[in-house]
C-alpha cells in the first residue's frame, strides 16, 4: 500500500519538478525558486529557498553523490548549487540564450545536459563547468532528457513527439519519430543494465500528451549500433501523462497526471509535485497501490489502479477511489471547485466505482455535462444568449458551471515559451 505522510505547501506557483538525493528532496516552481528539504523529517534546510533564477524554474536534478543541485529556467541559464552552503557554484548560459526546459546529470556526474525551447542541446563537462558539445533538433522544444545507467548515451524527448538517442559527441544514434502523439512530456532510463551475448540492453520509460506510458528496450550491439524496440504500451490513464520515474532498483515505475514524480534512492518514498502548488510525500508499505492520479507499474508492465488527482483529504486518502461512497465523491467535487455538480452526481448515485468509469461520452449523454474546452469569453457569450445546449453535441446542459482546463493552460504556456 501507499500512504500520504505529508504535504509541502511552500511554493507560490505550479511545482514543475522534484528530485531526491540520498538525504535531500529538492523542488522547483514557477515562482522562480527552489526549495530543499531534509528527507529525515521534511523540514526545510536553513538556506532554502534558493533564489537565483529570474523566471520560472522548470527542472532540477542532483549529482549522484548529492553534493550539487542543478536547475534550469526560462531565464536561459542552468545554475549549479552547492548543497553544503546553498550558494551558486556556476552559471551555465545556454547557447543562443534560449529558455532552458530540461537538465539531467549523467550517473557518473561527469556530464550535465540541458535542453532549450528552441530545440538546442548543450552538453557540459561538469567538473570544469565548460561547454563540451552542442546539438539541435529544429522546430521543437526539448522537454525530456535522461542518461543511460552507463553514462555513455542519453535520450531526449520533445514537444514534436520524438525520442532521440545521443552519444557524448552529440551524434544521433537513433530517432524514434512520433513516439507520442501531441508530444513527449517525460522520459527516464531504468537503472538496470541487461547483458547477454553480443547485446547490452537498457529499458526506457516515456510518457506524453497522448495519455500513454510506453516502455522501450534500447539494444546496443557489439558493432556499436543501437536499436530501439517498443515493449509495452500502458493505456490505463485517461489524461495526459506528465511525468514518470523508476525506483532505484528498477522494479517499480510511477507515472501520472502530476507535473513531477520522483523515487527516493534510499527509502520507500515517492514525491509528487502538482499544479496546485503542493508536493505530496508518499510512503510505500507492504506492496503498493496507486495515488494522486499517478500509477505504479511493475517493470514487466503490470499496472495498478488509477486514482483521481487531488485526493488529499485525510479520510479518503487512505481509500482507493473504488471504495469511495457517494458522500466521498461529493466532498471531492467540492474540494476541486466543482460544487455545482454535486447535486447532479448525487441524483445519479455516482460513487467511487462509477466515478472511475466516467468518460466524456457518459458526461455528455447521461449527465449532460459538456466536457469540451472553449475560450472562456466565447462560451460565456454562448451561455449569455440563453443557449442551454452544448455547442459541440447540441445536448441540453443542466449546469453551466465552467471548469478551467489546467492541462490546456499548461500546453499553451509551453507553446508561448517556445515561440
Amino acid at each position: 500500500m501507499m500512504s500520504l505522510i505529508c504535504t509541502l505547501q511552500d511554493h507560490r506557483d505550479d511545482v514543475n519538478w522534484c528530485a531526491f538525493s540520498g538525504k535531500l528532496l529538492a523542488t522547483c516552481s514557477g515562482d522562480k525558486t527552489l526549495r530543499v528539504y531534509s528527507t529525515r523529517d521534511f523540514s526545510e534546510l536553513p538556506f532554502s529557498p534558493l533564489s537565483g533564477h529570474g523566471y520560472s524554474v522548470h527542472c532540477c536534478c542532483f549529482s549522484t553523490c548529492g553534493q550539487f543541485l542543478a536547475s534550469c529556467s526560462t531565464d536561459a541559464t542552468t545554475l549549479v548549487w552547492s548543497m553544503e552552503t546553498g550558494e551558486i557554484e556556476a552559471v551555465l548560459e545556454h547557447p543562443g540564450r534560449s529558455p532552458v526546459r530540461i537538465c539531467a546529470f549523467s550517473p557518473d556526474s561527469l556530464h550535465l545536459v540541458s535542453g532549450g525551447s528552441d530545440g538546442t542541446l548543450a552538453l557540459w563537462d561538469f567538473p570544469s563547468k565548460q561547454l563540451r558539445r552542442t546539438g539541435a533538433v529544429n522546430d521543437t522544444t526539448m522537454v525530456a532528457c535522461s542518461f543511460s545507467p552507463c553514462s555513455q548515451v542519453f535520450m531526449t524527448g520533445s514537444t514534436y513527439g520524438d525520442l532521440r538517442l545521443w552519444d557524448l559527441d552529440m551524434n544521433q544514434l537513433h530517432a524514434e519519430k512520433n513516439a507520442h502523439d501531441l508530444g513527449v512530456t517525460c522520459c527516464t532510463f531504468s537503472p538496470n543494465i541487461l547483458s547477454g551475448g553480443q547485446v547490452v540492453q537498457f529499458h526506457l520509460a516515456s510518457c506524453g500528451q497522448d495519455s500513454l506510458l510506453k516502455i522501450w528496450a534500447i539494444n546496443k550491439f557489439s558493432s556499436r549500433a543501437y536499436k530501439m524496440q517498443l515493449l509495452h504500451t500502458l493505456t490505463g490513464q485517461s489524461a495526459p501523462v506528465l511525468s514518470c520515474a523508476y525506483s532505484s532498483d528498477g522494479q517499480l515505475l510511477v507515472s501520472g497526471y502530476v507535473t513531477a514524480c520522483s523515487f527516493s534512492p534510499t527509502s520507500p518514498l515517492i514525491a509528487t509535485g502538482s499544479m496546485d502548488k503542493t508536493v505530496n510525500i508518499w510512503r510505500l508499505e507492504d506492496g503498493c497501490s496507486s495515488c494522486e492520479k499517478s500509477a505504479l507499474t511493475a517493470s514487466d508492465g503490470t499496472k495498478e489502479e488509477n486514482i483521481p488527482y487531488g485526493t488529499t483529504s485525510a479520510g479518503r486518502s487512505k481509500l482507493l477511489v473504488s471504495d469511495w461512497s457517494e458522500e466521498d465523491v461529493s466532498a471531492w467535487l467540492v474540494e476541486e471547485g466543482l460544487g455545482g455538480l454535486v447535486e447532479k452526481f448525487a441524483a445519479n448515485n455516482i460513487d467511487g466505482t462509477e466515478l472511475l468509469s466516467l468518460t466524456k461520452e457518459t458526461l455528455a449523454s447521461e449527465l449532460h455535462i459538456d466536457g469540451y474546452s472553449y475560450e472562456r469569453e466565447a462560451i460565456e457569450s454562448w451561455i449569455n444568449t440563453k443557449n442551454r445546449s452544448s455547442p459541440m453535441t447540441n445536448l441540453p446542459l443542466l449546469t453551466t458551471l465552467l471548469t478551467p482546463n489546467h492541462t490546456l493552460k499548461m500546453a499553451i504556456g509551453r507553446w508561448k515559451t517556445s515561440h
